[in-house]
């Protein structure tokens, strides 16, 4: 099944490079995986090529000149795809628009000088909680909460995603009883969460307006 992330690269001109990975969710590894040596996470010491292909993107190198740059070359796996989903983004766009809160499981920043940023994205869909939610809209729908590091591993992660499963189905329960509607179900999560992740970790749920909103900042 895989441990599906999104990776946001910063351009030069301020605008976002879109990637996929198939396993950089798993433990949030890419947050230390990603670096100016290993841009796509590969663990290889012929990093050259990765790196002149990330600087020529950051530049303005389209999607579809990506093919030709690779053609004919034996390159080493990396864990994120060296080819793009997109080009020419802002984070207000991929959050809103590409980031799959169901089935992305995380979503990482990387700035101009390799400052990655890990999020752990929080799906707002609530079919698998209530008897009369249907559907829930997986893309745009949810939260992306940044996570508390120590000695290079990610602490509480797995409380927040468990307390935040444990929400989900209290908030269920609200709509089957007629407590919620959809609407007002969105709005309290939205609260508990914040409320829960407080002041140490930065929150960032779509407003489906964009920009997105941020719950919750961290100063430190």
């Amino acid at each position: 099944m895989g441990h599906r992330a999104l990776v946001a690269y910063e351009r030069t001109d301020g605008q976002y490079t879109l990637h996929y990975s198939h396993w950089g969710a798993a433990d949030l590894k890419l947050k230390d995986r990603i670096t100016a040596e290993t841009p796509f996470g590969g663990e290889d010491t012929d990093s050259k090529w990765a790196e002149q292909l990330l600087a020529e993107l950051a530049d303005g190198l389209e999607t579809d000149a990506v093919d030709g740059y690779l053609a004919g070359e034996d390159r080493p796996s990396t864990v994120v795809e060296p080819k793009p989903r997109a080009t020419g983004l802002t984070l207000d766009e991929i959050v809103a628009d590409h980031l799959d809160y169901l089935h992305h499981e995380a979503f990482f920043v990387v700035s101009t000088t390799f400052e990655v940023t890990a999020y752990r994205t929080l799906w707002f869909g609530l079919q698998y909680d209530s008897e009369t939610v249907e559907q829930g809209e997986t893309v745009g729908n949810g939260a992306l909460a940044t996570v508390r590091w120590y000695d290079g591993e990610p602490v509480g992660d797995g409380h927040l995603q468990g307390q935040f499963a444990a929400l989900k189905d209290v908030v269920g329960d609200m709509i089957d009883k007629g407590v919620f509607t959809p609407s007002a179900a969105r709005q309290y999560l939205k609260r508990k969460l914040a409320e829960r992740v407080g002041d140490r970790q930065e929150l960032l749920i779509p407003t489906g307006e964009s920009p997105f909103e941020e719950a919750s900042l961290n100063h430190s």
